[in-house]
């Protein structure tokens, strides 16, 4: 049974009224541009919770319990631990390289002038950190692990400044994203070139062949996202294989989807034009669209026209936002933050020269680096600051810019493989560094930067 709500043109459930009072808020928490942050600390909390209370052994048995399934001769078996690192990442690398191909082509990196100032910060923010660890660590195993400090976790950093709302200009908010995703594309570079095993070089040949067989489909007008799926799970198997991190399959399988329409604006426009009057005229006031197949049809054909007339990079961004910030990265921090805090491991980590160059590299290296390289930028007329922005604001930029947690918690598994004390060390750098730099910068701009007279609305759009 239903009833009409003439007020709003809806067809209600009975109980919907009901129920949207519940869900409504929950939905609102759901699509909260802070909500991501929020998952993902909660994750790690729990980690770190679950790790050092009497379900530690059970936590670490079920991470390294080996799945994997058998094709024939072929089979494939892995770890819990790697299945998500190396399996479940790949779609947020995926993500990360739709957002980077995105920026490039249309966003704040598309202008080489309006690119050049987050893009000089976020160089300063990743080669500052790096040489601040290489002078606090010795040479040796621990060296390896130069990378951590460089990376930033957008999803808390733009986090921070959304909770800030009106006080932050708008530009600052602009400049942060672009910096965060050169700072991912380099992470990426970094990951690809210095954190690599042994190259299989057959298989690496399979893989440029699938990633040109990708191109292949982009050039020859191919939109439907299937093929790329299919070819893409080939690729990121030969990737696995070839000794290259598997996780660069996501970015490379992103760099090959397409990023132009099937139907341009003003010929999407008209055939919706000429779909609504369809629509109307078989409009029966008497009849439910469940026996109105012409109204049916019309509807579908919408669909299909809305589908064509976005790019299938538009629609793959939009769609994995939610399920990667809201069940993958929440499953990465369950996963990789659990370690050991007692005091005896306390102790020795506060002692540890790989937890004080990751500290150091990300709370202190990322500040001087963004700020240091900004203002030089600034000062050699390369650049300018963002509308509406002084160097205060910059400085908050360069503290939550060392909130480095996801991405660096990665790296530091690929820099320290089958050195668990080391890994201990890192992680603890890396969740106090982040601790640090997510509260300093938040301080910093909501005490010490006075907000705009005049300010507009943040934009959430990332």
């Amino acid at each position: 049974m239903t009833s009409n709500d003439n007020n709003e043109g809806r067809v209600l459930m009975p109980w919907e009224r009901t129920f949207e009072r519940i869900l409504t808020p929950f939905e609102e928490f759901i699509h909260n541009q802070t909500t991501g942050g929020i998952l993902l600390l909660s994750a790690a909390v729990i980690a770190l919770i679950v790790a050092n209370s009497p379900l530690g052994d059970a936590y670490q048995h079920i991470l390294h319990a080996k799945l994997g399934f058998h094709i024939g001769a072929w089979s494939l078996s892995l770890s819990l631990h790697h299945w998500i690192n190396d399996g479940l990442m790949t779609l947020f690398f995926f993500l990360v390289g739709l957002e980077i191909k995105r920026e490039l082509l249309v966003g704040e990196l598309s202008d080489l002038r309006q690119a050049a100032m987050p893009a000089i910060a976020a160089l300063g923010g990743m080669l500052v950190p790096a040489g601040l660890y290489v002078l606090l660590t010795p040479a040796g195993p621990a060296a390896s692990g130069w990378g951590i400090p460089m990376a930033t976790d957008i999803a808390f950093a733009v986090s921070a400044l959304v909770i800030l709302g009106r006080r932050i200009p708008s530009g600052l908010m602009a400049f942060l994203v672009a910096l965060a995703i050169v700072d991912d594309l380099g992470a990426v570079a970094v990951i690809a070139v210095f954190y690599t095993n042994e190259v299989n070089l057959i298989m690496l040949g399979v893989s440029v062949g699938l990633f040109a067989l990708m191109v292949v489909f982009n050039l020859g007008g191919i939109r439907h996202p299937l093929p790329y799926f299919i070819v893409g799970t080939l690729l990121w198997l030969a990737m696995l294989q070839s000794g290259i991190h598997a996780t660069i399959a996501g970015v490379l399988m992103a760099l090959a989807i397409p990023s132009s329409p099937e139907y341009d604006p003003p010929r999407f426009s008209r055939t919706i034009a000429d779909l609504m009057k369809r629509f109307d005229s078989s409009h029966r006031e008497d009849r439910n669209i469940l026996a109105n197949q012409t109204q049916f049809s019309v509807l579908a054909a919408i669909e299909t026209n809305a589908r064509h007339a976005a790019t299938p990079l538009q629609r793959l961004e939009h769609g994995l936002h939610h399920p990667v910030g809201l069940i993958i990265m929440p499953i990465f921090a369950l996963a990789n933050a659990g370690i050991p805090l007692g005091l005896d491991q306390l102790a020795a980590a506060l002692h540890s020269p790989i937890t004080l160059g990751v500290a150091a590299g990300l709370v202190l290296g990322k500040l001087i680096g963004v700020v240091g390289f900004t203002w030089l930028a600034v000062r050699l007329g390369v650049g300018r600051l963002p509308v509406g922005t002084n160097f205060r604001h910059i400085v908050g930029v360069g503290l939550l810019a060392g909130i480095g947690f996801t991405m660096s918690i990665f790296i530091s598994e690929l820099a320290f493989v089958g050195n668990e004390q080391a890994l201990v060390y890192a992680k603890s750098g890396i969740l106090v560094a982040s601790l640090v730099a997510g509260i300093g910068g938040y301080l910093w701009l909501r005490l010490l930067v006075p907000a705009p007279a005049h300010a507009a609305p943040n934009p959430t759009a990332h």
